[in-house]
């Protein structure tokens, strides 16, 4: 197994891994389906190793995202109708925004970050033939 299948598969055990700390009820064929699709997903969309951590980190922070309205949502199902949360719901509400808004900010920051970086390392020969020549032409006049 490459590099790259490798990164893939353990990026995809980490996304998922955030997955079921989300959905934690779920069966676990759901959670094995979902772990196959994101592996799918990250060997097909980056060619590097590089390309996979960000994609793996942006899903993450999208993951971390959705915790805060999946829990809200949970606690809306499982009360009555027209009935106030209690306080021990409205705690699990706020352990949830707060740490999901919190680490999704993280994960959707160090995921720009990867993706800037990415942008960056691409190789000189990307420049325009324009651009390249006239800056071989002004470093000759120096």
């Amino acid at each position: 197994m490459g590099m790259l299948q490798l990164n893939a598969v353990l990026g995809s055990l980490v996304v998922t891994l955030g997955f079921w700390l989300v959905w934690g009820q779920l069966p676990a064929a759901l959670f094995a389906l979902a772990g196959v699709g994101v592996a799918a997903f990250l060997l097909w969309r980056a060619e590097t190793i590089g390309a996979v951590w960000a994609w793996a980190t942006l899903l993450l922070g999208v993951e971390s995202f959705a915790w805060p309205v999946a829990t809200m949502v949970q606690v809306k199902l499982s009360s009555d109708q027209g009935a106030q949360p209690t306080d021990e719901q409205m705690g699990l509400i706020l352990t949830a925004v707060l740490f999901g808004l919190f680490s999704s900010i993280f994960w959707l920051t160090f995921s720009y970050g990867l993706f800037k970086r990415m942008v960056w390392k691409q190789p000189e020969s990307a420049e325009p033939a324009g651009e390249a020549k006239r800056d071989k032409q002004d470093k000759g006049k120096r």
